[in-house]
């Protein structure tokens, strides 16, 4: 190889390495973006679970060959290629790696997850379009592209369907059981079984190609096809020789499953949730395992599949060069290669993969371990279908996900899904195509099949990604410090409706030191410890509350309902705590009325407005789990059979003050000032429980809607 062709390759070699890289930031994050978004993973363990398992699946399990021409877009006639023909192509398939790799870094520079696959078709459609008029004949395969444009639509919807459909198995059978934890311990092993099944089928048909293929070139199976589906003509019948789904895979999914489920099935008889029970916790906690399984899956599958579309094209460039401008319909991939390509997309998880990851985990919907895993299992089982040889249709895996996630968020009705995000990623997939096609034409024609120009043009095209980088990095979060939060012991962080709840906790620990307060000063004790804790657990409570705002207001949560409701919601809660802290207050200003049938009263108020607060955090306790169980019936009427009992008891706690008030004014003539005052400090006590239930009324419109 000349010396000016060894310098062309070294700079293939770094395009390749660069678009493996683009390719783990962007499409890999896609396959953990629900475990870090359902809390099941934090981030630093997604990103080292994703690069173990795309490394491995890269690496151990692809294919020893790839196609020349990638996913049959180009229509070459390889026994009339001339040494001309094949080395323009070899600098448009740098050109085409160069134009995707650049259009994956914006993508992910913004987090929009977008498929690699249609951004290195964008890539081969750009290139082959001026080949065809370099040449004066057809190129492209234009059904392969319809096929492809249609997957925009039917990967998502189904993806979804399946999602929507799994989880509401999920919910049917387990979330909306009177005693949700007692129930998943027997349906969670046998939903385990269609789970199984699948990702042995998928895994095999889908990631181990190239193993059964590599066993059969050893000797070590007589035929791959005994379990692999064949290519065309295939029947039902998995005892025939070309059955789309052969014995031996079926029987393998079969005992797959059949031991899991028994495993788990044991594991959960005798697992301790640990308080996890009370409400849906345990539940999610079940369903983390069988998330994190289902993602471990989709990154071995995406490593073993998906990593020749990072080599591919830098495998048929390898060819023309080294053979001296041969071009064959398959090239021999390298180890080094393989190595290259394996190493940038784990590299590529590491590094910016959070980004995408925080798309598809928080913005487009709440996660939930069970929504997370619905939407994983969703697309695992759709891309399996759409990519057996009898359909044949060309999915994205990205697309599939996505529209996973959209489809569990709709099971929590239209609200729960922003879907201005959505709207976002879907323009970004539209933009894929003419946005690396555009690209690798610029670079082609700017490079001319001319090595020196290749040599300036290339160089030239990634300083200018880099600067362009580097010139945007501030107010960015750094991949360090991303994983310096994410990296705590704590797998399961708090949701919104969680911290919600927190609130509630301290709001509600604010009312029982008010509630001290007046037994102190009823009783003709010091206050002054008391009132302070008041004042101390109000402060808290507004801290927890400001905490809450910045997440909402960042933007990084999906909410289920507009901010400003979620907003309203938050205010008028806080303002139990600020009307507790005001009846704390009034206690300091002067003795109350000296009457011990009245104090006694008061002291009976006191204890109701109390009761309602308790009976109020009760209420928002039954609003997280409702959120977490994905709105099922059983919650929606256990919600409301609480609002009742927080009206019921404001209700009670207006009688207890009516009484008092009336007993304060008919006896209080010799001591009108000290009568007054503690008429006043009644009504704070009202203000308390009036605002529990306005709070929890609130409620009213997640309960109906």
């Amino acid at each position: 190889m000349e010396p000016l062709m060894g310098l062309v390759l070294l700079v293939s070699i770094i395009v390749c390495a660069y678009l493996a890289w683009n390719i783990g930031a962007n499409d890999v994050a896609n396959a953990m973006g629900t475990s870090v978004g359902s809390r099941a993973l934090t981030l630093k363990q997604a990103v080292i679970i994703a690069a173990i398992f795309e490394f491995a699946g890269a690496f151990f399990a692809g294919d020893a060959v790839t196609d020349t021409v990638r996913k049959g877009i180009l229509s070459v006639d390889f026994d009339t290629v001339t040494a001309g023909f094949a080395n323009d192509l070899m600098y448009a398939f740098i050109a085409a790696m160069m134009a995707a790799a650049v259009w994956l870094t914006v993508a992910t520079r913004y987090g929009l997850p977008v498929s690699t696959t249609h951004s290195i078709i964008g890539g081969i459609i750009g290139v082959g379009l001026v080949m065809e008029v370099q040449y004066g004949t057809s190129l492209i395969d234009w059904e392969v592209v319809e096929k492809v444009a249609i997957s925009w639509v039917v990967s998502p919807l189904m993806g979804g369907l399946f999602a929507f459909f799994t989880f509401w198995v999920i919910r049917e059978t387990i979330l909306d059981a009177a005693d949700p934890e007692a129930r998943s311990r027997w349906v969670a092993p046998i939903l385990a079984i269609p789970t199984f099944f699948v990702l042995t089928i998928a895994l095999q048909f889908k990631a181990l190609k190239g193993f059964f293929a590599k066993a059969q070139s050893n000797g070590w199976i007589e035929n791959k096809s005994d379990w692999l589906p064949v290519t065309e003509n295939g029947v039902w019948d998995p005892l025939a020789e070309n059955a789309w789904f052969p014995i031996n895979s079926l029987i393998l999914a079969c005992v797959v499953a059949t031991i899991a489920a028994a495993v788990l099935a044991y594991v959960l008889r005798n697992y301790d949730f640990k308080g996890e029970d009370d409400g849906f916790h345990g539940v999610e906690r079940i369903f983390v395992w069988l998330q994190v399984i289902a993602a471990a899956y989709v990154a071995f599958a995406h490593g073993a599949n998906d990593r020749s579309n990072a080599i591919g094209p830098m495998a048929t460039v390898y060819q023309v060069l080294s053979s001296g401008g041969e071009l064959s319909a398959t090239a021999d991939v390298p180890t080094w290669l393989v190595l290259l390509g394996s190493a940038g997309i784990a590299i590529g998880v590491m590094t910016w993969g959070w980004r995408v990851m925080e798309t598809i985990g928080s913005k487009i919907t709440d996660i939930t371990p069970t929504r997370g895993f619905a939407a994983t299992f969703g697309a695992a089982t759709t891309v399996l279908i759409f990519s057996m040889p009898f359909l044949a249709i060309p999915v994205s895996t990205t697309h599939t996900l996505v529209g996973g996630v959209v489809g569990v968020g709709l099971a929590g009705g239209a609200k729960a899904v922003d879907f201005r995000v959505f709207g976002k990623i879907v323009a970004s997939w539209l933009a894929s195509i003419p946005a690396a096609g555009f690209g690798s034409i610029v670079i082609y024609v700017a490079a001319g099949s001319d090595p020196i120009n290749m040599l300036i043009v290339i160089p030239i095209a990634l300083a200018a990604v880099a600067y362009v980088i580097w010139s945007t990095r501030d107010g960015e979060v750094y991949v360090d410090e991303a994983l310096a939060d994410a990296g705590g012991a704590e797998i399961v962080g708090p949701t919104y409706f969680e911290l919600f709840h927190t609130h509630a906790e301290v709001v509600e620990e604010t009312v029982n030191h008010m509630l001290l307060a007046v037994r102190c000063a009823a009783d003709g004790k010091d206050t002054s410890e008391a009132i302070e804790a008041t004042n101390s657990a109000e402060l808290r409570a507004d801290n927890v509350k400001n905490e809450l705002r910045r997440k909402v207001g960042s933007g990084k949560w999906n909410l289920l309902m507009r901010s400003d409701d979620f907003y309203h919601m938050l205010a008028r809660q806080d303002r139990i705590a600020d009307y507790a802290q005001n009846v704390a207050e009034q206690l300091s200003f002067r003795p109350l009325y000296d009457n011990a049938e009245a104090r006694a009263m008061l002291k009976e108020m006191a204890e109701a407005v109390a009761r309602t607060a308790a009976v109020y955090e009760d209420t928002v306790e039954a609003l997280r789990d409702l959120t977490l169980s994905g709105f099922t019936k059983t919650g929606r009427e256990k919600l409301g059979g609480l609002i009742d009992d927080v009206n019921l008891a404001e209700h009670e706690a207006d009688l207890v003050e009516s009484r008092a008030a009336g007993f304060v004014f008919s006896t209080g003539e010799d001591d009108p000032l000290a009568a007054v005052h503690m008429y006043r400090v009644l009504q704070r006590l009202d203000d308390v429980a009036n605002a529990c239930e306005t709070a929890a009324n609130a409620f009213l419109p997640i309960v109906y809607n």
